[in-house]
């Protein structure tokens, strides 16, 4: 069996911000092209009507996109700080859903260990990349108070396990490296483990559930 990939901090640091990176030049870019629109002379009124509104969207999806990734990759305060999984929920809300993709919440308000937070925040991911055609997500807890698990099963036309990101939450990148189109799996399984825990993936009927265990 291949054995665990450790990554140098500086590596793991590096990869996280260019996810980061990754997340926000879409709106961006956005932003952007609208100005540009706004400030050519030739627009008539009703495409600059367009581009302000494309810029407030835009705006509005890198706004909750940073502050999404503030909590699911950041510090996010001191270290065995504990985090509202009120404001998790929104800031899940504001990062996941949209046109395709809603969240049933299960989860109580409550205060919880940081990395048990930011673990939930990076299951949501790996949940939605299961539909990628859009669907629901829901969330249920497993267990109570600080020891609390997650079930998160993912409903969606053509849901599916995307390939090799089971032994990257195991920690074995596929060819041995992490890039960084894995880093975040691969961040997710680091996580499960400070806490104790490992995350698995499993189809169940049309659904696919990822839980902690």
């Amino acid at each position: 069996m291949a054995a665990q990939v450790t990554l140098d901090a500086l590596d793991l640091a590096a990869l996280l911000c260019s996810r980061v990176c990754h997340d926000l030049i879409s709106p961006a870019g956005a932003i952007v092209n609208g100005l540009e629109v706004l400030e050519d002379k030739d627009s008539d009124e009703e495409t600059k009507t367009f581009a302000l509104d494309l810029i407030k969207k835009s705006a509005r999806t890198a706004s909750a996109r940073l502050q999404f990734c503030r909590l699911a990759f950041g510090a996010a305060g001191s270290a065995g700080a504990q985090i509202d999984t009120g404001d998790a929920e929104n800031m899940a809300r504001g990062h996941i859903e949209d046109d395709k993709t809603k969240l049933t919440w299960n989860l109580a308000r409550a205060f919880l260990p940081k990395n048990r937070v930011k673990l939930l925040l990076n299951m949501l991911v790996i949940a939605g990349q299961t539909i990628p055609r859009g669907g629901m997500l829901v969330l249920d807890p497993i267990g109570e108070g600080e020891a609390t698990g997650f079930k998160i099963t993912a409903t969606g036309m053509n849901a599916r396990i995307p390939t090799t990101i089971t032994t990257l939450l195991e920690g074995i990148p596929e060819g041995g490296t992490v890039d960084a189109h894995a880093i975040q799996p691969y961040y997710t399984g680091l996580l499960a483990r400070a806490c104790g825990l490992t995350v698995g993936l499993a189809p169940e009927g049309e659904a696919i559930v990822v839980s902690t265990r």
